[in-house]
């Protein structure tokens, strides 16, 4: 079953501790696709200039994502620009130039209407909105967001997450959100606002699932050479809704799975700049990731002394 990805195509100047790209293809939709691709087709709605290289994005129709949902016009593609700090995980806008993407207005095409998993990725919520609004029966609706639209277009994204089933979110934007300092009544604030699912991420602590009244805590995977983590989170809601789209199923028990595939999606994005990583991906390298954070999570119960 296919999933549908509304957000952005870019391209990225990036800088790290180990070294530095001055244009690799970036964008949440992008780095979405790139990960929900290997468990489902995409329709991927998104807007570039005509100083985008179409054949930069090769690998996402080898990888069933369709392009119908493309438009080009006239102007530049938004380009991004950031320096990490040592620790991989601060970092420093150089320059934003949203060019193109400053008046994407999304539009779907026919066939995505019939689209039922549905990732709006970080755009403006009114827009979010409208495309929810085009979609005909969807069947779990998720949903990004940041702290400039919580704070700048808050009744906006209050609509949008009123119609939503899921927010993918970080701590910090969790307490902005809910103006609540505890984590986990911030969550069940959020919740009253529309979505039951929550997944909050907490970077390199991994991610936690909150599921109407349940709680599902997953780590993120030890990785030795983090490269460049631009698109970590975008690759991890691809995991997420792609495995969704493929079980075709919503409930705990998937939920918690397509959070492990998630974090599993992340930790191979973050290994190379831009989607380099994810473009040489193999079935059997998931598997064995995949396998390797369940043993990371396993507790056997023998053995465990619990005072009666």
């Amino acid at each position: 079953m296919s999933v549908l990805v509304v957000g952005s195509m870019a391209y990225d100047a990036v800088e790290t501790p180990f070294a530095e790209i001055a244009r690799a293809l970036g964008g949440s939709a992008m780095f979405f696709s790139a990960a929900a691709s290997y468990f489902s087709p995409v329709n991927l709605v998104a807007v570039v200039g005509n100083d985008f290289d179409h054949n930069d994005i090769d690998f996402l129709r080898e990888r069933q994502v369709d392009l119908l949902g493309l438009t080009t016009v006239k102007g530049e593609t938004f380009r991004w620009s950031g320096k990490y700090a040592d620790n991989m995980i601060d970092r420093q806008t150089i320059y934003t130039k949203l060019g193109v993407f400053e008046n994407f207005d999304p539009v779907l095409p026919e066939r995505y209407t019939s689209s039922e998993y549905v990732f709006l990725a970080n755009i403006q919520p009114d827009l979010q909105y409208n495309v929810v609004q085009q979609v005909k029966n969807p069947r779990f609706i998720a949903m990004d967001t940041m702290n400039f639209w919580i704070t700048g277009t808050l009744d906006e994204l209050k609509k949008t997450l009123s119609v939503v089933d899921a927010l993918i979110i970080n701590d910090s934007e969790v307490r902005l959100l809910s103006r609540e300092a505890n984590l986990f009544i911030g969550a069940k604030t959020i919740q009253a606002m529309g979505p039951k699912t929550l997944i909050v991420k907490k970077g390199e602590h991994g991610s936690i699932l909150v599921h109407e009244d349940s709680y599902f805590m997953c780590p993120a995977l030890p990785v030795e050479q983090v490269h460049d983590p631009t698109g970590a989170g975008d690759t991890f809601a691809g995991g997420f809704m792609g495995y969704l789209a493929m079980a075709e199923a919503v409930n705990e028990a998937v939920l918690r799975r397509a959070v492990v595939m998630g974090t599993v999606m992340a930790s191979f994005c973050v290994e190379s700049f831009s989607a380099q990583r994810l473009k040489t991906l193999t079935p059997d390298e998931i598997k064995a990731r995949t396998a390797q954070l369940l043993t990371a999570m396993r507790l056997e119960s023998d053995g465990i002394w619990i005072q009666p």
